[in-house]
This record gives structure tokens, C-alpha cells and sequence, in this order.
């Protein structure tokens, strides 16, 4: 479900936009732009969690240094 947003912008800025992408597809423009930043605080935040899981944390550092030992000896 789409909600209507209105934002204030300089003049110029909105004829810039209405030149490179069309008056119709501002919005869409926009919504492209933020969409991958909310997903990277998301992301950050999903990764500070798990880090603070100090047990969890230990064993997938044992784990990982465990398989790199196990392909040192791989012909390639």
C-alpha cells in the first residue's frame, strides 16, 4: 500500500528532477534512492546483534578457523 508524502523542495531541484526523470516518476525515483539505505541500517543493526552474542560469536571464529585449515592442503 503506497502512502502520499509531501516534501518541500527548491525550485530548481524540482525542475531538475521533472527534466532527468519525468514528472511521473519522481516518486519512484526517490522511493529507489532510500529503499537500499533503510535496508543497510538494518542490516548493520542485524549485525551488531549478532556480534553481541559472545558465545555464538566464539564458535563461528573456531568454525571458520577450523575450515582453514582444512583446504590449506588443497591442490588448486
Amino acid at each position: 500500500m503506497q502512502k502520499k508524502l509531501t516534501i518541500s523542495l527548491d525550485e530548481l531541484i524540482y525542475e531538475d528532477l521533472c527534466r532527468v526523470v519525468g514528472r511521473g516518476n519522481i516518486s519512484k525515483f526517490i522511493e529507489n534512492l532510500i529503499k537500499p539505505r533503510l535496508r543497510e541500517n538494518e542490516l548493520d543493526a542485524a549485525y551488531r546483534e549478532m556480534a553481541a552474542e559472545t558465545v555464538r560469536e566464539r564458535e563461528a571464529v573456531e568454525w571458520a578457523n577450523g575450515v582453514v585449515g582444512d583446504c590449506a592442503d588443497e591442490k588448486r
